[in-house]
């Protein structure tokens, strides 16, 4: 069972990586028209039939200084829903990230 400390350590993780590159650098896709990566999956998909995969995944890359930086979900939001009621896996790239 986890602990309070646990779960608050847990929902602190999930809202930088949910955050992505940063609320202004979502704004600034906004205002140039263009959508976040997740929203772009929300768009395709079916409502409420996304489920997100590796939410807390972290890159490996050593070289090019990337081993210092820490980019959410490694800049690539993934997951599975339906369209059309079929079932879909998907990707959308998260410039907000690295972009």
């Amino acid at each position: 069972m986890l602990s309070e400390k646990q779960l608050e350590i847990l929902r602190e993780r999930r809202a930088k990586v949910l955050a992505g590159g940063g609320e202004d650098k979502l704004q600034e896709r906004h205002a140039k028209g263009l959508m976040g990566a997740r929203e772009r999956l929300l768009a395709l998909f079916q409502p409420d039939t996304f489920q997100e995969i590796a939410t807390h995944a972290k890159h490996a890359g050593k070289h090019f200084g990337l081993a210092e930086k820490e980019l959410p979900s490694d800049g690539v939001i993934v997951g599975t829903g339906f369209v059309d009621g079929r079932p879909v896996a998907a990707f959308s790239q998260d410039f907000t990230v690295m972009g």
